[in-house]
């Protein structure tokens, strides 16, 4: 055992982990997506309120692979087959768009005092949390339906977009843009390096027998493939300079397009990792999220306080504004539910909130807002989407909407 490791913070975030969904599960009309109440639950315990917990090694490890496998997951959710034609086309624009809203919002913000580096903050902006709008969108029925399949492209571009460009204009290595952009494309190269070795290995049917022999035995080979693949890309964005969140979605993005067979929901792969993923990991790390999170610096500061409701309005612009694109393949009210749908943020916001202020590109005032605005989008903007929904043909039973990852 190692000297002076203590475990029982460890014990108590596992704990909350547990108790989160549950008393969710036992309050259905809540109907909270439990990431927010897992990161405010992460608030309670820690030093800001009850003190319970803190930042030791054995929480940032957990927090740090779930950091991983929420962004694995993501880059595991795209699909591929549909970024192309006029969705992508579309979608790709709606992009755009908000990048360009995002900056200007960025701007204002910086001229009036209340944001310290405008092109961080139009990055956090542009982004669309996938975590928490691919399980409703599951949950409502709409996963294959037009409406969902803007939504999930958009946020998807969204979420690859901007982690590209958070890992090109802020590492934690001081170098240049220039020497960012080629580390990003040799990463880049070696995943489709990586895409390609995979594809030609499992096209053997000697290594698809030994596979189909092993994944549902104590082996879970698949499993620990999967694993050992995120592990690598981490590893690499991390020698690159360039952030781990970079590595864990290129990941997850090769695995999506070289595991592409039956097999892959046949013998509930996916969901295996899912429940390693959401069942450990990532609650710790929204826990932990929530451990850091500086409430001192989130109230005793009214500027900061003052900049939540602007931080909210914000998101709501740079992402739904966009949303009227879709207004000539989607009716009002569609059009209107996919606004809020992309202008939910979350995870990303979570994240580049934490490297922010480790860069000292924010202020700890500045990310405590953007955090809190986040939190309340990820409150907010479903259950309103929802409401409007509900207005449209879909069934009322299919908009029972259970508690987000």
């Amino acid at each position: 055992m190692v000297p002076n490791l203590s475990l029982t913070g460890f014990m108590v975030v596992a704990a909350v982990a547990f108790l989160v969904p549950l008393l969710l599960g036992l309050a259905p009309r809540l109907r909270l997506p439990s990431v927010v109440v897992e990161i405010v639950a992460g608030i309670v315990i820690g030093p800001s309120v009850l003190g319970l917990v803190r930042l030791d090694l054995p929480i940032q490890v957990l927090a740090l692979f779930g950091l991983a496998f929420t962004l694995f997951l993501a880059g595991l959710e795209i699909d591929f087959a549909r970024l192309r034609g006029p969705l992508l086309r579309l979608t790709g624009l709606g992009f755009l768009v908000s990048l360009g809203l995002s900056l200007a919002v960025g701007l204002g913000l910086a001229r009036a005092g209340l944001a310290e580096t405008p092109l961080f903050i139009g990055i956090v902006l542009a982004a669309t949390s996938l975590g928490v709008i691919i399980p409703l969108l599951k949950d409502s029925g709409q996963v294959e339906t037009d409406f969902g399949q803007l939504v999930l492209v958009g946020a998807s571009i969204a979420d690859f977009g901007t982690i590209i460009l958070l890992s090109l204009f802020f590492s934690r290595e001081a170098t240049s843009v220039t020497t960012q952009t080629l580390l990003i494309a040799g990463l880049a190269a070696l995943g489709l390096a990586a895409t390609l070795a995979l594809r030609w290995v499992g096209g053997h049917m000697w290594f698809t027998a030994v596979l189909s022999r092993l994944q549902d035995t104590s082996a879970q080979i698949r499993v620990r493939g999967a694993f050992a693949l995120l592990a690598v890309f981490v590893a690499l964005a991390e020698r690159f300079g360039l952030e781990i969140i970079l590595g864990a979605f290129i990941a997850g993005a090769i695995l999506n397009l070289t595991d592409r067979d039956e097999a892959m929901t046949h013998t509930g792969f996916r969901h295996k990792l899912e429940a390693v993923g959401f069942g450990v990991f990532i609650p710790a790390f929204f826990i932990a999220s929530g451990v850091r999170f500086n409430l001192a610096a989130l109230f005793t500061d009214v500027s900061a306080l003052a900049r939540v409701p602007l931080f909210l309005a914000a998101l709501l612009v740079v992402r739904g504004l966009p949303a009227l694109l879709y207004r000539g393949r989607l009716g009002g009210r569609q059009t209107l539910a996919a606004g809020l749908l992309q202008a939910t943020q979350l995870s990303f916001v979570v994240v580049a909130a934490q490297i922010g202020m480790e860069l000292r590109v924010i202020t700890d005032a500045t990310g405590a807002a953007l955090v809190a605005a986040a939190l309340l989008s990820a409150l907010l903007f479903p259950l309103a989407a929802l409401t409007v929904l509900r207005g449209d043909e879909t069934p009322r039973e299919a908009l029972e909407v259970a508690s987000a990852p």
